[in-house]
């Protein structure tokens, strides 16, 4: 699909973004202790959607800036708050001078990069010295989702989409990025922000039209008829409690999302 197509996409998801999606509070502290905030610090979201780990993470600490190619979305983010600089902008061309920020976050959104090298380049130069996280996930992991069951060509086009790891990191290090770590993250239960695999535990969630709305596997990639039968039997799974086996086959250990904290050393 092509880019100014996926974009338009990305303007109509955004018109009921809010309605599922929010900052996960346990996400949100992680994202923090792996930033490093920092009270008068400078810190930069990039792919910050409607801004809702932006805002989340600026009532921890720090003077935040957030940019998203989406107009849609930063309308909406802008319209929840000013306390945060919003910027309707391109990963590749940041609009923002040489080491401007002690931290760089990019949450669910790199794969939306037209290309990772260039992107991770930019946020190199306007990094000063400090951490680049992201909250991903990889094709692996996704094609280890129960949703595989219902809605096959959606989950595989969508793992399809994802960067590996392998050419994650090697992107960051093409762009200068030091040291690189990764953490594992599983699914909790109690998990508010409802994107793609939220409903691991919850299976329900994925009946109700709001919460696919939200989620740009369902909005951007599935057909209504692999939505539609999808649905009907993973309601019937759930009525005769087929479920339960359904989701206990795909359990692994590996995480369901990774974060990646790249490391840019102070020259």
């Amino acid at each position: 699909m092509g880019e100014i197509q996926e974009m338009a996409v990305y303007e109509q998801i955004g018109k009921s973004y809010d309605l599922t999606r929010r900052a996960d509070p346990e996400i949100a502290a992680r994202l923090a202790v792996h930033l490093q905030l920092k009270s008068d610090f400078s810190y930069l979201d990039v792919g910050c959607g409607t801004g809702n780990y932006t805002l989340a993470l600026a009532k921890y600490a720090g003077v935040w800036h957030g940019v998203d190619q989406s107009k849609k979305m930063i309308d909406a983010a802008t319209n929840k708050s000013n306390i945060v600089n919003w910027q309707v902008a391109e990963a590749e061309a940041l609009p923002y001078a040489d080491r401007a920020f002690s931290a760089v976050l990019c949450t669910l959104a790199i794969h939306h990069f037209a290309a990772l090298t260039p992107a991770f380049r930019e946020i190199y130069r306007v990094l000063a010295a400090g951490h680049f996280v992201s909250f991903t996930a990889t094709p692996e992991q996704i094609s280890k989702y129960w949703l595989v069951e219902y809605f096959p060509e959606a989950i595989h086009k969508s793992a399809e989409q994802m960067p590996s790891l392998e050419k994650v990191k090697y992107a960051l290090n093409e762009a200068g990025f030091n040291s690189i770590n990764i953490q594992a993250y599983s699914i909790s239960k109690k998990l508010q922000d409802l994107f793609l695999y939220s409903g691991k535990y919850r299976p329900e969630i994925y009946l109700d039209e709001n919460v696919r709305s939200g989620i740009s596997t369902f909005s951007l990639l599935a057909s209504q008829d692999e939505i539609a039968v999808g649905c009907q039997r993973l309601a019937a799974d759930i009525n005769t409690g087929l479920i339960k086996e359904i989701i206990n086959k795909y359990e692994n250990n590996n995480g369901d999302y990774l974060f990646v904290i790249a490391d840019k050393v102070a020259t």
